[in-house]
């Protein structure tokens, strides 16, 4: 027997049914992960429309009251002169962002769809929605 060298069927077995469990374990972390890192770009792009209505909040003393969808009021020669190239990235659209005003102009939110997506990467993205509104709460 001094002769025989190498590994059991026992020993090959063990080290498969441990790359199985790793490899169960890591694939959803990986995929929550990069769905996470493409959320963050939408999150980015709301932040920019938030910023565009804080400094109108300040010049005006009052939000945005009109609700609008597929970007309308903030894009260039709008309101809030956000520009479509702000909003455009890898996996989310200007036509991705819904803003919605409240009647008295108080407060506001913006929606963020990916289902609504025309970017290069939309299909990765369809099932991503954020919301931020006045305060920075995203959800």
């Amino acid at each position: 027997m001094r002769g025989n060298k190498g590994f059991t069927l026992v020993e090959l077995m063990i080290v498969v049914i441990i790359v199985g469990i790793l490899a169960a374990v890591a694939i959803p972390m990986y995929q929550g992960a990069t769905e996470r890192a493409k959320a963050s770009e939408a999150v980015a792009a709301l932040g920019t429309i938030r910023g565009a209505m804080r400094v109108y909040y300040a010049e005006h003393g009052t939000y945005v009251s009109a609700s609008f969808t597929d970007g309308a009021l903030v894009t260039n020669g709008s309101v809030l002169d956000v520009s479509d190239f702000d909003l455009m990235g890898r996996y989310f659209s200007s036509a991705c962002y819904t803003f919605n005003g409240a009647p008295t102009a108080a407060a506001f939110s913006i929606e963020c769809d990916g289902a609504n997506s025309a970017a290069p990467n939309a299909g990765e993205v369809a099932g991503i929605t954020r919301t931020i509104n006045q305060d920075g709460d995203i959800s």
